[in-house]
């Protein structure tokens, strides 16, 4: 079929050390229904106002130098459609979400949140009589910066002292679950569900993503994860293209979210034949 119309998909630029697994099956299965995707770096010199759709899909880049990405996606929403829509970028680039998804009730992993350059961020820390933690920047992906360490444990300490240095930090009780079963992720387009998949990660690592060993599996979930994603991705600012939910049972076996990941996220479009097809046909939708 001849392509009639052009949309773009963005991706990292040079900085972007990971390869894209995933975005020749989207722009595969856009070429079988009509729309040719031309893949840009979201920093390059495109027109961007002479496309009628821009989708936000693999800037794994753009945590390095937030500041810029936001004013572009800000810059470039105004031009033209443009998904994710600014207001869910530039609310799910701070991990300060998961404290208003907590505030509204929605069960999420208990977190200490503190601010850049606090400096009783140790004091607190051990405040909480939590032993094991994991130990974050508020803003990264992939796990990068991520530390699982013994709270009273010096190299804990000095890692978190130096996180505040440079940003906001958050320090979450570890999860044992994920050891052992990993992280449920679902998930949506246009705001319906379309499949999901759980990662587990390697033999005594707590990452699951697969550039830190972390495989992948199918999964069908369970009716208490399905009622809470639903929950999570009704209290976004705004109305999701594309979505994935991330799911792990806390001590009480009751789901809680790890994550929701609404700019950038690898959505598993290999997981099964219709999955491409079906992203593509929402995006369709918003091309017009």
């Amino acid at each position: 079929m001849e392509a009639t119309t052009r949309i773009v998909l963005v991706t990292g630029g040079a900085a972007m050390a990971t390869p894209d697994p995933e975005t020749h099956f989207l722009v595969d299965a856009l070429e079988r229904i009509g729309i040719e995707a031309v893949v840009a770096p979201w920093d390059s010199p495109e027109d961007w106002a002479a496309y009628p759709l821009v989708v936000v899909r693999t800037p794994w880049d753009y945590f390095l130098r937030l500041p810029e990405f936001l004013a572009w996606a800000e810059r470039t929403s105004k031009l033209t459609a443009f998904v994710n829509p600014y207001a869910v970028i530039e609310w799910n680039s701070h991990k300060a979400y998961l404290r208003e998804l907590s505030a509204r009730g929605i069960p999420t992993v208990p977190t200490l949140w503190l601010d850049q350059g606090a400096a009783d961020g140790v004091a607190r820390l051990l405040e909480t009589g939590w032993g094991e933690v994991v130990v974050k920047p508020a803003v990264s992906i992939g796990a990068i910066g991520a530390l699982r360490a013994e709270a009273r444990d010096p190299a804990c300490q000095a890692h978190l002292v130096a996180l505040l240095a440079d940003g906001d930090v958050l320090v979450q009780p570890f999860v044992a679950s994920v050891a052992r079963d990993g992280e449920v992720s679902l998930v949506y387009f246009g705001g319906n569900f379309s499949h999901a998949i759980r990662k587990q990660p390697a033999a005594g690592d707590f990452r699951v993503q697969e550039m830190h060993g972390g495989t992948v599996h199918a999964w069908t979930p369970a009716a208490d994860e399905l009622a809470l994603a639903t929950r999570a991705l009704a209290a976004t600012p705004a109305p999701t293209t594309y979505a994935r939910v991330d799911l792990v049972r806390l001590p009480d076996g009751q789901p809680a979210v790890m994550e929701l990941e609404l700019i950038e996220p690898e959505l598993f479009l290999g997981a099964s034949p219709e999955v491409a097809p079906r992203f593509a046909e929402v995006l369709r939708n918003y091309a017009g």
